[in-house]
């Protein structure tokens, strides 16, 4: 379960002073699915990035399972997130000299997985995600959609509890988009995983039950029931 209490983060911009996050409270329970939502510049990133430990609040707690993010040392935090936390982004960012199975294969260096359980597991993985037959392509011989897939993949193999995704489809066309978001929304329920989303499409947020809305640092958290 996650626990955030007067979270606030401050950057300064040459003289001026810029509250991205003010005093937020917010719990999410585990296997809960929230949809972070709002304008441009509003804090939406910069609260996914405290979640996902990422980055330090000035002021607050973040809390994972009662351990605070904001006051681990560096080594512990990385050791948090490598065996905890999934983290999917807008831009996949995949290593293009590597193929699929390598590029999922990067999450479980880190964990000490030896090399042929590495690759039985990115392999898994990437059949989880409809790409058993895509093992061995490069990024570039990949759609965007097969792509994002890729970066799921990795995400999900370290079997993290938490899943933490920052505009997943920005990249992709809509019917692209409305894959990814099936696919997300399947592997949630069965892996029972926490899935915090990021997203300014309105579409996306309202398939959503339970949604936080940023503005200006600020969020309102609206519970609800999902368009079809």
């Amino acid at each position: 379960m996650y626990k955030l209490s007067g979270v606030t983060k401050r950057y300064s911009r040459g003289k001026d002073t810029v509250d991205a996050l003010r005093g937020v409270d917010l719990v999410i329970e585990d296997g809960d699915q929230l949809v972070i939502q709002g304008p441009t510049g509003g804090g939406k990133s910069t609260l996914l990035q405290m979640l996902g430990g990422l980055d330090r609040p000035t002021e607050g707690s973040v809390e994972l399972d009662g351990t605070d993010l904001a006051r681990l040392s560096e080594a512990r935090l990385t050791k948090v997130r490598s065996q905890n936390i999934g983290i999917i982004f807008q831009s996949f960012n995949l290593i293009p000299t590597l193929t699929a199975q390598e590029n999922v294969e990067t999450a479980l260096v880190p964990l000490g997985v030896r090399a042929s359980e590495r690759r039985t597991r990115a392999a898994e993985a990437l059949a989880s995600v409809g790409l058993g037959d895509r093992l061995h392509h490069l990024p570039g011989e990949l759609s965007g959609g097969q792509q994002q897939r890729v970066a799921i993949a990795r995400a999900l193999v370290k079997r993290p509890k938490v899943l933490l995704a920052d505009e997943p489809t920005g990249a992709l066309d809509e019917g692209t988009r409305d894959e990814i978001l099936a696919l997300l929304d399947g592997l949630w329920k069965e892996y029972g995983l926490t899935f915090v989303m990021v997203t300014h499409d309105s579409a996306i947020a309202r398939r959503a039950t339970r949604v936080a809305t940023i503005k200006k640092g600020r969020v309102t958290v609206t519970e609800r029931t999902p368009a079809a």
